[in-house]
């Protein structure tokens, strides 16, 4: 797969055909929730951005339904609160697309575009995607740092950097350097399993966020 495939920067088509069990997934979603996106996520905010977020996939109800990532689910409700604390989001975040939330110098992404059934992407999934991860962080020319979201969107952001997985361990609060000059930060998925089992607290995420906030200023 070649990001040239793509519409806009490092941005799947509508109907990207390369991986067949999403494909199928998502021919499936549009006849059972007609009102959804169901379509790959595109990413959101400034390509000029300083900071990129990397989330692991849209939910079924939550970005597929949405077409904005992270908008309309449990984690949405944490990162979106968790940014316009920080400083990095202004407006009011509504859960849906089109509400008056603005980023400020921060994108979001995802490191496989589309959903995938039960929230749970396969491995070739992960690697046939990253070829558009790759060109949206090649098409930041103000990039200083990409924050993980778990230890998947970890390892993708490794990849797109065209580095092993073992040059840098994920672990929560971590700050990676890369050849490349970007830092790779580290966070636990802000997921409703992490926080309903206190694996993560809205305390936890916000020193992460805010500290890259700051270090952005």
């Amino acid at each position: 797969m070649a990001p040239e495939t793509a519409t806009g920067t490092g941005q799947p088509g509508r109907d990207c055909p390369f991986c067949p069990r999403l494909v199928a997934f998502r021919h499936e979603n549009r006849l059972r929730l007609p009102h959804c996106h169901n379509a790959p996520v595109p990413s959101f905010g400034p390509l000029h951005a300083r900071l990129l977020i990397v989330g692991l996939a849209p939910g079924l109800k939550g970005a597929n339904c949405s077409g904005r990532p992270f908008t309309g689910d449990h984690a949405g409700d944490l990162l979106y609160a968790t940014l316009l604390k920080v400083g990095l989001a202004s407006g009011s975040y509504g859960r849906r697309a089109g509400d008056e939330l603005r980023l400020e110098g921060v994108r979001i992404t995802n490191a496989v575009r589309c959903v995938p059934p039960q929230n749970k992407p396969e491995p070739i999934e992960i690697r046939t995607c990253n070829a558009f991860l790759a060109a949206e962080i090649a098409a930041m020319p103000a990039l200083q740092v990409v924050l993980a979201l778990g230890s998947i969107a970890h390892g993708a952001v490794l990849s797109a950097a065209g580095l092993r997985k073992s040059h840098a361990a994920f672990r929560h609060g971590a700050l990676h350097s890369l050849p490349s000059g970007l830092t790779l930060a580290d966070s636990y998925h802000c997921s409703r399993y992490n926080t309903n089992t206190k694996r993560l607290t809205a305390t936890m995420f916000e020193s992460v966020v805010g500290a890259l906030a700051e270090r952005l200023r």
